[in-house]
């Protein structure tokens, strides 16, 4: 993947570089996906291409490291599929644990854990509530995902699986990976939407067992027209937006809940 923020990503940086500029600003960015099929058209790897952009996008803002990416995650609506590797629950919690025990051990002390994967949801819940009361980290799930969502949807035909909005998102930094004109078989999208309603509710939780209720062929959207130019506002504006109301969650835990490890300005 292309490196869309010089001097931000962790795995390219030397110790020194890393130990100054947590000194400067005890704060890192960890993006979260999976690895899972997105139809015909778009790689495997699209959640986590889609975390790491908008994570690189959000810390030149927020004045945070980027962590190698974990791109691997709870996945097993999509084990039908060969292009899919999914994790235990409890696998993943311990290894952003240790990722999080690692940084807190080397000065840092803000953790964004920006997720693209919705499987993820519940482990990175209880995995910041670790790393805050155990480790001593202060901890914010970003879900990117529904940020996306809330911003683009109307215009973009919503957060589909393989629909425009994940388009863009490879758009952005693997155009290469992208191949629209093999993007055929969308599955129906009044199923593809009654499931993604049930599954995104947040009074009434039921489980999925398989991605092709929802999508005979494991997708469905529409990102016929989607651009590399669209795509870059995309990130750019998405991360933005992202940093900003960070900014004020940041600001406002400062507030109601003040400690030590509260030490970098938002």
């Amino acid at each position: 993947m292309s490196t869309a923020t010089p001097g931000r990503r962790f795995d390219e940086l030397t110790d020194p570089e890393i130990a100054a500029a947590l000194a400067r600003s005890p704060r890192a960015v960890l993006p979260m996906g999976s690895v899972e099929q997105h139809g015909p058209h778009l790689p495997t790897g699209t959640d986590f291409f889609a975390a790491t952009a908008i994570a690189l996008a959000v810390a030149g803002h927020i004045d945070a490291l980027v962590l190698p990416l974990c791109p691997l995650g709870v996945t097993p609506m999509h084990m039908p599929y060969p292009g899919t590797v999914s994790l235990r629950p409890a696998t993943l919690q311990a290894v952003v644990t240790d990722i999080g025990a690692s940084l807190a051990a080397h000065g840092c002390r803000e953790l964004v854990i920006l997720n693209w994967h919705e499987g993820n949801i519940p482990s990175l819940a209880l995995t910041a509530e670790h790393l805050h009361r155990d480790v001593g980290l202060a901890v914010v799930v970003v879900q990117a995902c529904y940020v996306a969502e809330e911003r683009y949807g109307p215009a973009a035909g919503g957060l589909t699986h393989g629909g425009k909005i994940e388009t863009w998102s490879v758009l952005s930094c693997r155009p290469d990976l992208v191949h629209l004109d093999r993007a055929a078989g969308s599955g129906d999208r009044r199923l593809g939407e009654l499931a993604d309603r049930l599954r995104r509710d947040r009074s009434f939780q039921p489980v999925l067992t398989d991605v092709r209720t929802m999508s005979a062929t494991g997708w469905y959207g529409n990102p016929e027209g989607a651009t590399e130019q669209e795509a870059r506002e995309f990130v750019a504006d998405l991360g933005a937006e992202i940093a900003a109301r960070l900014r004020g969650v940041l600001a406002a835990l400062a507030e109601v809940q003040p400690g030590p490890a509260r030490t970098a300005s938002p």
